[in-house]
């Protein structure tokens, strides 16, 4: 096995930098020594099966959850180390969008929007917060649906307020938890174009977390394999799925040999 990255990485422009990272759940090893930088500017897509750590590190990167051991930056801060004021301070830069979108179902989409900017900038004037609920929804293409319910939405349709949510706090990280999850492969790439150009109007770093290989390539700049907590390969599509690796090419079959 092999745990590398790109040897032409620079450290000095990252904005997650994560070493020798271990997490276990009673005698169960999920993570086990990983090394991992995040640069600026870059879509960085970690592909793994179901149960192969992939949640539990990017929750361990907002802070929901501790590291048994390993040193986590993000936006030069130690996550583990930092009290709940700022490790609060903190997740207003760094966007989290759940795989189930966690849109609240009492709440029609202005009111799931409007939320986070209340509750973080209460300065804020109702007109101030109306137009970015309205700038961001139209990024997304979704301004018609403003006052619908999420029941009344289709299952992309809600992944899109979701994205939309977390890009109105503007970001400087964003974190897609398997994005594509569910979808049929029509909406699906339209997910993928929409993260793509989200990196390419805000200039922000991403870490996509998905086990869909059409997801990881098209919207990945790199790309790491995680297999039993330890990353086999990192770099860009090509680079990986060129290794002769048993469990690499296992899971190219696994998703494009059914």
């Amino acid at each position: 096995m092999e745990n590398t990255e790109l040897h032409t990485i620079n450290k000095d422009e990252s904005v997650i930098s994560i070493t020798g990272l271990y997490k276990s759940f009673d005698d169960v090893q999920v993570l086990d020594g990983i090394d991992f930088t995040l640069l600026k500017g870059e879509n960085f897509a970690i592909l793994g099966k179901s149960g192969s750590g992939k949640s539990v590190l990017i929750k361990i990167i907002v802070g929901l959850l501790k590291p048994d051991k390993g040193e986590v930056i993000v936006l030069g801060q130690q996550v583990d180390k930092l009290n709940r004021k700022e490790l609060d301070a903190l997740r207003i830069r760094v966007g989290f969008s759940f795989q189930s979108s966690a849109l609240y179902d009492s709440m029609n989409v202005y009111q799931n929007l409007a939320f986070p900017l209340t509750m973080n900038y209460r300065d804020l004037s109702k007109k101030e917060v109306g137009n970015a609920v309205e700038e961001v929804l139209e990024s997304v293409g979704l301004k018609e649906k403003l006052y619908q319910m999420p029941s009344d939405l289709s299952g992309g349709q809600r992944k899109r307020v979701g994205i939309a949510r977390m890009l109105i706090l503007k970001p400087e990280i964003m974190l897609f938890d398997e994005p594509t999850a569910g979808l049929d492969p029509i909406t699906s790439n339209e997910i993928i174009e929409l993260i793509n150009e989200v990196k390419k109007q805000n200039n922000a770093s991403s870490l996509i977390i998905t086990h869909d290989l059409t997801c990881a390539k098209n919207t990945g700049d790199r790309i790491a394999m995680l297999f039993e907590g330890k990353f086999l390969k990192a770099g860009t599509f090509k680079d990986v799925f060129a290794m002769d690796n048993e469990h690499i090419k296992g899971f190219y079959n696994y998703n494009f040999i059914q």
